[in-house]
């Protein structure tokens, strides 16, 4: 800032100016009039003016360095603002840049850039489709108008970016492998656990074509369907995917993906973890050797009798947590856990006075935290594995609850709309409908009516509480089991990608094009689970006052999308969101801080800067 002074026949104006650019130009414009020469020289009691103002303007250079200057913004009432002109931008992004940066993916973008022979900026419209997939999920037209509202602009037209997913998709397996092998310099990667799952995702487009096939869609709509399979690491960090067409064997879809993360991401031993869909003896058997292991869902109604004798018997089983040891021969001792099942069907209504109603609620919650197990091996089909059951009263709760549920909207069903009960479904409620046409005695009835399927019910209510896992490995059953429990994050991770990142319905119909659409989607997927990860690990680390923090999926990509500055020309930024606790955990976390009551021009380029290193 400097001073300038504007002189008449009568009088000298002296002015407090600086020099702005405007992209290349250079612009100057006022900060503040400090008066007339009559005016100063009055004020300051007869000094000199000119001094004065060279020491203000002095003092104001070096508060502008500390960036402790108080800026003074002159607004006219009676002054419209300029048309056309954007006066908002989201800085939440700025968060997802830092860790897209992380992964050094502008580097994979400049590698691939000389590979292929284009003039656009890849890494500009790659970063754009990804940041926007997060934040403002749309189609790839309307992203290139959302690109806008973050702070810095984007270099590139709708045009180009329709050329770039023909370039993504044919890049994307080495997009993945580089993205895991960059990843594991800044981010904890277990690679000791992968767990594997597939979903569908369905198109607005009926025309079934290449990837796009008819299929029973996992939302049950009448369109065509494409399939992915996702592996995940130990930590619940995406790690590879692939498509395939919509009408596949989801059991097909493991063998091929592995084999890509064996040969281009550089692993070889690992425990593959899936559900009992995937669960074919093929992909055990692919498992079972070359230092690879499985643990996998067993369906206990799908074993053989003899085995699913053995599984229900209440007899032979352990806890998981701890052995009962005999004291005379010191060996673990077998538990009957006919007890335990006995004692969630008391009710508290039978229960005679207040005391029993707490002794019973007392040893209800302590059953509640016990899982029993019992193991033995078993050979199918010349292949010998582990076959592990476990039960827990809490399960058994939890199944029983929801069945209770569906038989009274069944019930509910059968008595109101009774012409709605169509065919059902594995889980859906209307299966305990049950469609007669004679009465008990065998005699035909005049009209066919419907009543709740007995039968049925009870034979579900022995499965309570019952779970099984397949395994070739020899490791304690605890472990084994701690590591099943991961397998909800998978789930997890296509809950989010399908409602927060809106990656369905699918409008693009080329298979380049859609391989490239779901590329976007897991970079999208994997950058919002580092930062969420990287956030609630850093908050586990703190002592909070009452309890540990950690913030869900919506809350997370809400406070971001919500994270915006009103722009001031040669100013800065000013912040138009909400302080919040988890503003304040995502600043401190990547060290980025834009709370500020004004950011600064000078300082926003900091941060820009600092969020690409």
């Amino acid at each position: 800032m400097r001073l300038k002074v504007s002189r008449s026949k009568n009088s000298a104006s002296l002015y407090v100016i600086k020099t702005v650019y405007e992209g290349k130009k250079e612009r100057t414009v006022t900060v503040e009039k400090l008066g007339t020469e009559t005016e100063l020289t009055e004020k300051l009691g007869g000094a000199d003016p000119y001094e004065w103002a060279k020491q203000y303007i002095e003092e104001l250079n070096l508060k502008e360095k500390e960036n402790n200057r108080k800026v003074l913004i002159p607004y006219a009432p009676q002054k419209q603002i300029q048309r056309d002109v954007q006066r908002t931008f989201n800085g939440g992004y700025l968060f997802l840049q830092k860790i897209y940066h992380q992964l050094n993916m502008h580097n994979i973008c400049k590698e691939i850039s000389t590979r292929h022979k284009f003039q656009y900026n890849l890494d500009a419209i790659l970063s754009r489709l990804v940041y926007a997939r997060i934040l403002f999920p749309a189609s790839k037209r309307a992203t290139c108008e959302l690109s806008n509202r973050f702070i810095e602009a984007p270099d590139f037209e709708e045009h180009q970016i329709y050329r770039a997913l023909d370039v993504i998709a044919r890049e994307g397996d080495f997009i993945q492998a580089q993205i895991y092998q960059n990843s594991i310099a800044s981010f904890p990667r277990n690679t000791k656990v992968l767990f594997y799952d597939c979903t569908n995702f369905f198109f607005e487009i009926e025309q079934e074509e290449g990837l796009k096939q008819y299929a029973k869609s996992k939302e049950n709509r009448p369109n065509p369907v494409v399939q992915m399979g996702l592996f995940m690491d130990g930590n619940g960090i995406p790690l590879a995917f692939q498509i395939t067409r919509g009408n596949a064997n989801e059991q097909t879809t493991l063998q091929p993906l592995e084999k890509k993360i064996l040969s281009d991401f550089n692993l070889s031993k690992f425990i593959v973890c899936t559900d009992a869909g995937l669960s074919s003896t093929a992909n055990r058997k692919f498992n079972n050797k070359q230092g690879r292991s499985f643990i996998t869902t067993q369906s206990i109604k799908k074993l053989k009798g003899h085995l699913k004798e053995w599984a229900l018997a209440p007899t032979g089983w352990r806890i998981v947590e701890r052995e009962t040891i005999d004291p005379l021969t010191g060996k673990p001792v077998a538990i009957d856990i006919s007890s335990v099942k006995d004692y969630r069907a008391k009710k508290r209504g039978t229960l005679k006075n207040k005391d029993e109603q707490e002794i019973w609620e007392e040893k209800h919650n302590q059953l509640h935290t016990i899982t029993f197990y019992k193991e033995r091996w078993i050979n199918e089909d010349g292949f010998e594995q582990k076959l592990i059951v476990t039960y827990s009263l809490k399960y058994s709760d939890y199944q029983s609850k929801i069945r209770d549920k569906q038989i009274e909207r069944a019930e509910k069903l059968i008595k109101q709309s009774p012409g709605k009960i169509k065919k059902k479904g594995t889980n859906d409620y209307r299966r305990f409908a049950e469609q007669k046409t004679c009465t008990e005695d065998g005699e035909a009835c005049e009209h066919e009516f419907y009543q709740l399927n007995q039968t049925l019910i009870e034979e579900e209510e022995q499965y309570d509480g019952f779970y099984a896992v397949c395994t070739n490995l020899e490791d304690c059953v605890a472990d084994i089991v701690a590591v099943n429990k991961g397998r909800w994050e998978i789930e997890e991770s296509f809950r989010i990608m399908k409602s927060d990142l809106k990656s369905r319905p699918v409008f693009l119909s080329l298979d380049d094009r859609i391989e490239a659409h779901f590329t976007t989607c897991f970079i999208s997927l994997l950058l919002y689970r580092l930062l969420e990860k990287t956030l609630n690990q850093e908050l586990n680390k703190k002592e909070v006052k009452e309890q540990k923090e950690t913030y869900t999926c919506t809350e997370i990509i809400q406070t971001l999308r919500e994270m915006n500055f009103h722009r001031i020309d040669y100013e800065g930024y000013v912040p138009l969101y909400q302080r919040t606790s988890l503003t304040d955990a995502l600043h401190d976390t990547f060290e980025l801080r834009t709370d500020y009551e004004i950011v600064t021009d000078k300082y926003m380029k900091k941060i820009l800067k600092e969020t690409k290193q």
